[in-house]
């Protein structure tokens, strides 16, 4: 068992208020934007929204049809 008394506290609150801006900038360059320059959006993003949309609409059409299937006589 692990004991957190107020040096851990305020380390481990340094070191994370130090980590987050390093974080987020690392997130922000991984995820696709835009076309530099423009507002529009790159083609992977575009794929992604695509792939995204398609995949939930046939994850709802798929629920929708499990409980839809009449009993067998």
């Amino acid at each position: 068992m692990s004991v957190v008394n107020r040096r851990n506290a305020v380390l481990g609150w340094a070191i994370w208020t130090a980590a987050k801006p390093v974080l987020k900038h690392k997130a922000k360059t991984a995820v696709p934007g835009t076309v530099e320059g423009t507002h529009r959006p790159n083609r992977s993003a575009t794929a992604l929204a695509a792939l995204a949309a398609v995949t939930g609409a046939v994850l709802v059409r798929k629920h929708r049809d499990d409980g839809n299937e009449p009993a067998p006589s």
